[in-house]
């Protein structure tokens, strides 16, 4: 699958995205885009779209795209952090549902 990885998560999770061709905002040149338009033109090109930013469920209108946002929940967007989510991530890549959130870590990090 095609997944857009958010210039908020370090790029370097990418690499850990094995069997999905995973490009980041910077590569795409997308660094400076807001969310419901960067949400808009991923979905042209990519099936999923990830991110930690926990509000962007309440702030854009998720079912409008026609894309799946996956929503990492770690302490921090630090590498280390966000490693430890990476087998629940690649498991959730096939199944997750264009126009909807899913979410990858424990939900107590969810606030």
């Amino acid at each position: 699958m095609k997944v857009l990885v958010d210039e908020c998560v370090d790029w370097r999770l990418s690499r850990e995205l094995v069997g999905h061709e995973a490009k980041t905002a910077h590569q795409m040149g997308w660094s400076t885009i807001k969310n419901g338009e960067l949400l808009a033109m991923a979905a042209k090109e990519f099936d999923v779209f990830v991110t930690v930013d926990r509000n962007l469920s309440f702030q854009q209108n998720i079912p409008a795209f026609a894309i799946a946002v996956i929503v990492l929940r770690a302490p921090s967007n630090r590498l280390v952090d966000l490693q430890l989510l990476v087998p629940e991530l690649l498991a959730s890549i096939p199944t997750a549902r264009r126009g909807a959130v899913t979410y990858v870590g424990p939900e107590s990090l969810s606030s």
